[in-house]
């Protein structure tokens, strides 16, 4: 199927230039640029559960190099402008700012499939002033959701292929512009879903709403209300290890399903619906004055299912590392000391039984049925089970913006951020699977203390008589039950005038934060400081900015930008373990952040060029990180402090206008994002209620999950109705997430002692022994063809949309180092407790880009 889609598309493409005959109007071109954009943005707005966000910043096409590819032609490698994380680039819809109060990032499903909406919007890169705020370090976004904005008429659009996640879209959407009576009314209404996605054993099932109303009184005053909400069902695909998806012959090879009673089942379904609403009022004081004030509201309920086990049993994941062949023979060392010819034949074994039949490569739910319901007649708690794991927010915002032209050349804006989120984090037992009974107690410290101790118990207040422990069924909250509670304040102001030919503009902001947590449920590791009101964090910090942009004359303009601001650690990073009990990191403090930037454009009448230099310095950053960890034998609750990042390099675009109808654009960026010192951590392990303090070998470190280095050579051709756009893209230098763990001092001191291989003679690190792991990169083509057809009643316009037209599956989008270590160690007597022939090192988690894969839109306006 995939060879014949991509013989169409080089069919469809040579047929474009041979019939293209006439000059294409400007609104027929705006049709093809916003689904083209749009629709391969679906990916990014259906975010993964273990990856971050894309950051996506815009602008005019004045700047070639931000508006494609800090948009959306890099999205199916989730290229980061900048490598910066999402929480640096920040999101407003009506002046209220849309990021999330405790991660900081925005949900990009909380829009899904409100594409007629998501394309009005404008955008500030980080050294443009804008009118809502002071610009953050990755840019904003401002999106505005008032009736009136939405373009007036009818959108019918339906679509079909296999375009990763559905296969199917139906959208409408209808503006009513302003009537005679002051009255505007929108609606837009979007359903996408797939019974199986691009990845086996996956399905999706979304309807996606808005409704608006506005009403203006005379030109002074106008009253918007807005609703909207994308609620979603769908099961998650999986990564897993090179060895895997070379036995399953397969780079999308899921690991979270398999069959049940002749039906496929995921074990990994996500429920996702975040209802919204806003009320806008609008005051045009005079001709030089405008106050916006908007109130907005949303309950957010996220949650997904999760296969696990108690720790007795086996792990039911069907690509367990127990159950792979390289568990046996090490194929890494054909001469290891464990490989001979049982060895041989033990991987033999386990590889034909991976390669036997599909069933094998999956979960084996009959099983998992059959091992409760054993344990069951012994009177044993279940086995196995699904959990629930919920995030429910309740967000609360208000924003007033003061937009005031003070004369022809200057103008004043500014403004006050008022917001509160309580997110509520949970789990319930979902599916017992089978199983007789469960009780809510923590089955790795039982083994450690004791099935009466006390300090097993997920909730000493329901412990019940000998600290049994509360029996829990099916839709019983388990485990922990806790909320976190952030509050933030801000004021800003921007100030911009054109002093003769230069321009320049300065920003300010003050920000007070503060967030504390409640447990709902009394630890029994931590009995005096789980449940009920923990202590506040409070934080002050703020910033300021400056750029200027000064006009060479002919077409040429240099620009400049210093910025630098303390910013308070995100909720997410300020607990050493929420789920366990209220203590915050130590030694948290304001991130301090100066960024800066220079830059030269060039527009001529045939030519469009823009390159720039950047350079960021972060201080004081912490990130918290939670895994398994084999040394401890249990889940591992990690706070990094302290750390240093810089992130700088160059970027440019250049557009060269060949005909009316023909342009050729490049565009490329060299970057670099890491950390520039070893930081500190702390870290406690879910069986003990004791702090470990260490040093982290994390210098050098890089951002993961985007690359650093990327490059795009296309073509845009517009005549006669058609449209074309070709894009040939190359994608380098993408990094893993890597193991702190096994960076860790006290873990590299005792490999020094047993291997050797870590320290010098004088005492230094060897980088060999401590690599940070990468994906590989690669080429990809990209293109879109479209008609616009003008009818008797509205334009009809087809367009066949297919990324990976070369059908590359090498390229690494995103993955991660297993925290697993090859050698577990006593930490005391620094002698390995294990060595496996299994080497984790050597076997990180990889995700690849999607093959050919394409989507065609037929869309009606009327």
């Amino acid at each position: 199927m995939q060879k014949k889609l991509t013989l169409a598309v080089i069919a469809l493409c040579c047929g474009s230039l041979a019939l293209a005959q006439n000059t294409k109007t400007d609104e027929q071109k705006a049709v093809s640029i916003d689904e083209a954009a749009f629709t391969f943005t679906e990916e990014q707005l259906e975010e993964d559960d273990a990856t971050s966000e894309n950051v996506i910043i815009l602008n005019s096409n004045s700047n070639v190099y931000a508006s494609q590819a800090g948009g959306f032609l890099f999205s199916p490698v989730r290229f980061r402008y900048r490598a910066f994380q999402q929480k640096y680039n920040d999101v407003y819809i009506n002046g209220v700012q849309m990021n999330d109060l405790e991660s900081g990032n925005f949900r990009y499903s909380m829009v899904g499939g409100l594409n007629r909406l998501t394309n009005n919007g404008s955008y500030a890169l980080p050294f443009e002033d804008n009118g809502y705020g002071m610009t953050a370090m990755a840019g904003t976004n401002l999106h505005n959701f008032r009736p009136s904005n939405m373009r007036s008429g009818h959108n019918l659009t339906l679509s079909g292929g296999n375009n990763n996640n559905y296969v199917a879209r139906a959208m409408y959407a209808y503006g009513s512009g302003f009537n005679n009576k002051g009255w505007a009314f929108a609606a837009h209404a979007t359903y996408r879903w797939s019974n199986r996605g691009y990845v086996e054993g996956t399905f999706y099932n979304a309807l996606s709403y808005y409704f608006g109303v506005q009403k203006m009184w005379g030109n002074t005053h106008s009253l918007s209300l807005a609703t909207w909400g994308n609620p979603t069902e769908r099961a998650a695909a999986g990564t897993s290890t090179d060895e895997v998806y070379w036995l399953t012959n397969n780079r999308h090879y899921n690991p979270n399903w398999g069959y049940h009673n002749g039906h496929k089942r995921n074990a990994r379904v996500v429920n996702d619906f975040a209802p919204s609403a806003i009320a806008t009022w609008d005051w045009n004081i005079n001709k030089k004055m405008k106050l916006s004030t908007s109130i907005f509201g949303k309950y957010a309920m996220y949650s997904r299912t999760r296969l696990t086990y108690q720790n007795s049993a086996e792990n039911p994941r069907p690509d367990y590392y127990k159950k792979l062949p390289s568990n046996f023979y090490e194929v890494w060392n054909p001469g290891h000391v464990y490989n001979n010819a049982n060895a041989f034949e033990d991987w033999k074994t386990a590889y034909d039984y991976w390669t036997a039949n599909k069933a094998n490569q999956q979960i084996n739910w009959a099983s998992l049925y059959s091992a409760n319901q054993s344990a069951a007649r012994q009177g044993m708690d279940a086995l196995y089970y699904q959990l629930r794991q919920h995030d429910n927010h309740t967000t609360l915002a208000f924003s007033s913006t003061m937009n005031t032209r003070l004369d022809s050349k200057k103008t004043l804006d500014y403004g006050l951020q008022l917001a509160q989120n309580v997110g509520r984090h949970y789990n319930t037992l979902h599916d017992i699977l089978g199983g007789g009974s469960m009780h809510n107690v923590n089955s790795y410290a039982m083994a450690r203390y004791g099935a009466e101790d006390p300090r097993i118990q997920y909730d000493l207040n329901t412990a019940g008589p000998n600290n049994m422990g509360r029996l829990v069924y099916e839709g019983d909250k388990y485990a922990y039950d806790y909320a976190l509670r952030v509050r933030k304040a801000q004021i800003w102001s921007n100030y911009s005038e054109y002093f003769g030919k230069l321009h320049y503009a300065i920003s300010a902001k003050l920000n007070y934060n503060d967030m504390r947590r409640q447990g709902y449920m009394r630890n029994g590791l931590f009995a005096e400081n789980s449940f009920g009101k923990g202590k506040t964090a409070k934080f002050l910090n703020g910033g300021m900015k400056f750029n200027a942009d000064m006009p060479l004359g002919r077409g040429q303009i240099v620009n400049i930008g210093l910025g630098y601001e303390h910013r308070s650690p995100q909720a997410t990073e300020a607990f050493v373990a929420p789920e366990l009990n209220n203590d915050f990191v130590n030694n948290l403090h304001n991130e301090r952040i100066f960024s800066s930037e220079i830059g030269y454009q060039l527009k001529t009448t045939w030519l469009n060029a823009n390159f720039s230099a950047y350079y960021s310095h972060l201080n004081n950053v912490s990130e918290w990180r939670a895994f398994y960890a084999d040394d401890a034998g249990a889940f591992t609750y990690a706070s990094f402090t302290g750390m240093k990042k810089a992130y700088y390099g160059l970027e440019g675009g250049l557009q060269f206008k060949i005909t009316q109808a023909l342009k050729f654009n490049l565009i490329g960026t060299i970057s670099e994002a890491k950390n520039i010192n070893n930081s500190h951590v702390r870290y406690l392990n879910s069986t003990e209620a004791n702090y470990h303090d260490d040093i982290v070998y994390n210098k050098n470190m890089r951002e993961n999950g985007t690359p650093l280095t990327a490059a795009s050579a296309g073509l845009d051709y517009y005549k006669g109705g058609w449209s074309l756009r070709l894009n040939l893209n190359w994608y380098d230098r993408i990094y893993l997430s890597y193991a702190p763990n096994t960076r860790y001092k006290n873990y590299l001191d005792a490999r020094q002692q047993v291997f050797g291989d870590v320290y010098d003679n004088e005492g230094n690190i060897n980088y060999d022994a401590i690599s940070q792991a990468k994906g590989h990169g690669g080429f990809m083509l990209d293109g879109s063809i479209g008609r616009n057809f003008r009818l008797k009643y509205g334009n009809l316009y087809v367009q066949l949309m297919v990324t990976n037209i070369l059908n590359n599956e090498n390229i690494v989008t995103w993955g991660y180092e297993q925290t697993r270590a090859d050698n577990s160690f006593n930490l005391l007597t620094l002698v390995p407790t294990s060595e496996r022939v299994y080497k984790f090192s050597a076997n990180p988690i990889k995700q690849y880009i999607w093959g050919t894969n394409g989507m065609l839109n037929v869309i009606y306006r009327f």
